[in-house]
Parts: C-alpha cells; structure tokens; sequence
C-alpha cells in the first residue's frame, strides 16, 4: 500500500497571497515526506542488516565458510 503525499490544504480557500498557509503546507508536506522516509528506511535497516554482516564477513581476509558465519560457535 504505497502513501500518496497531497498539498492540498483543508478546509477554507486561503486569499491569494496568503503566505502563512503557504508556509504551513510546504511545512506539512515535508513532515510527511521526512515520516516516510523514516519509515522505509527503518524497514530497510530492520532487513538489511544481517545479510550486510554476513556479505562483509564473506569478503574478510580469512575466507569463512557460510555455516562459520553463521553457528555461534
């Protein structure tokens, strides 16, 4: 389910050449762009991270195998 950012303001039409809604709309827009980004970059980093350790340490100098990687011994 993809969010849809809109930059429509609600309720009553400001006057044009109302700045302070303006303001108040780009201020709101960049509050939900910053909340997705927060959002799709914790699930990047909740996914990413153990596969970027396992990649590192199959490129480290010694060469372990898979499952040295992986036991916890």
């Amino acid at each position: 389910m993809a969010s849809k950012i809109s930059l429509k303001t609600k309720g009553k039409t400001p006057a044009k050449g109302s700045k302070g809604s303006e303001e108040r709309s780009v201020a709101q827009f960049v509050k939900e762009w910053s909340t997705w980004t927060m959002k799709k970059a914790k699930v990047v980093t909740h996914y990413g991270f153990i596969p970027l350790v396992i990649i590192i340490g199959m490129n480290s100098d010694p060469k372990p195998q898979l499952s040295q990687l992986l036991s916890p011994v």
